[in-house]
């Protein structure tokens, strides 16, 4: 008869539960070791997606703390400002859980359950993976807290009222995550997420109708709500279709903010700068592809019409702006608005300076032109403000000028519509 030990087993039982006791902590290690890796690889790419989507940029104001929101934002339904994203308990998402984030990005919803404005893109959030969500939480989880208590929204009546905004939801949001589409390639599904989902460009890009929703005509170019700034047309080649660019030419342009075609400026410079620069060479091949396939579906360069004869009015109208070029534009533009290449763009044949609305012109005029610095274009050159040099009508000569000289055809700008441009600088 075998007899047990003072712990109830036998000698051997009690060989086996030394071995054990010996290597269960081997194994506890590894499987620590492995689960934390698998953390500190999730937060790194969850960083990498939230730089995607340039979170950041709205989520914090000037001069403050990353994540930590207080930027406003003017619309005409009143003014909301971002709110806290760091972990602080009290102020931020602290106590929020992964159900929550994804509550919010995907159905746009807050963690009490009531609706969330659409300022908060996730009418083009919706689209974003549930792993990527999981990521993009976790990094924010991981920041330091910033105890930072932001401003109120300031909505109008009767906006502010959650029926309506049941009803806005009701007519203009479709939540979704992403469906590849599978006659595509895999470059250009993954540019359509980033597009259209991660990177949200159709906050921008897209014309909104009087409720501010954004219209079926997608990337079809509109004022930004609330900057004073237009996006162009992603599918026009008359404004900034890139269907006969090529992707080597549209990854240049995202990651440095310049190529030999065309120069980022406003709120455009900001998003390569805060975002697209540090997005991998794979993603901004696939944005490239993608951007480029949009292009070529979308091309209206029909054959050119016979050019009408200039009213002699109007041709007194563009001859008062040509001074003014000769004063304050010529000497880096050129005489003939050639510019210099990979400093000073050049203003005829520039699409920018003749697409359908003016605005950002008048912009860069009155305020200045500034590409992004970027690690591939670390210097760059820009154009300072005139708007304390020369007057509201001397802009508008000069701006009709540029927009009709060298061949370029545009409609005329008054004073008006530049006292009207005047708002926030971004």
């Amino acid at each position: 008869m075998k007899h047990a030990n003072r712990s109830g087993f036998t000698g051997k039982q009690s060989f086996f539960v030394f071995i054990a006791s010996m290597l269960l902590p081997l194994f506890s290690l590894a499987a620590t070791s492995s689960s934390g890796d698998s953390n500190i690889e999730q937060v790194e790419r969850g960083e990498y997606l939230a730089r995607a989507g340039n979170c950041m940029g709205c989520h914090t104001t000037r001069g403050g703390k990353p994540y930590a929101g207080g930027r406003g934002f003017k619309t005409p339904f009143g003014e909301f400002f971002s709110p806290n994203i760091t972990p602080d308990n009290e102020t931020g998402i602290g106590h929020w859980s992964e159900e929550d984030f994804w509550q919010a990005l995907h159905f746009g919803k807050a963690r009490d359950g009531s609706y969330l404005y659409p300022v908060f893109p996730y009418t083009e959030y919706t689209k974003v993976t549930r792993e990527d969500a999981n990521a993009m939480f976790a990094y924010l989880k991981s920041l330091t807290p910033v105890a930072q208590t932001n401003p109120p929204h300031k909505i109008a009546s009767p906006y502010d009222n959650q029926f309506l905004l049941f009803l806005w939801r009701t007519w203009y949001f479709k939540e979704g995550v992403f469906e590849p589409d599978h006659s595509k390639g895999e470059d250009w599904n993954r540019g359509n997420y980033l597009v259209q989902g991660l990177g949200h460009c159709n906050a921008c890009h897209t014309p909104r109708n009087v409720w501010g929703a954004s219209q079926d005509d997608k990337l079809a170019g509109g004022e930004i709500m609330g900057t004073y700034w237009y996006a162009p047309s992603l599918i026009s080649s008359r404004e900034a279709g890139v269907g006969k660019w090529s992707t080597e030419e549209i990854v240049q342009l995202l990651s440095t903010g310049i190529n030999s075609h065309a120069v980022t400026s406003g709120p455009m410079a900001t998003i390569v700068r805060q975002s697209l620069q540090y997005l991998s060479a794979d993603d901004l091949r696939a944005m490239a592809v993608y951007l480029q396939s949009l292009g070529e579906k979308h091309s209206d360069e029909g054959a050119p019409g016979k050019t009408q004869p200039m009213p002699e009015r109007v041709r007194r109208y563009l001859a008062l702006g040509e001074p003014v070029y000769e004063k304050h534009c010529q000497g880096c533009h050129g005489k003939s608005g050639e510019g210099v290449p990979g400093v000073y763009p050049p203003l005829a044949g520039n699409r920018a300076v003749t697409m359908t609305s003016p605005l950002n012109t008048i912009r860069s005029v009155l305020y200045g032109g500034f590409p992004p610095v970027t690690a591939g274009n670390p210097r760059p050159y820009g154009m300072p403000p005139f708007q304390h040099i020369i007057r509201d009508n001397e802009v508008a000569w000069v701006v009709s000028y540029i927009r009709n000289a060298w061949g370029n055809l545009g409609s005329l700008v008054s004073p008006e519509e530049v006292d009207s441009s005047r708002g926030n600088e971004f």
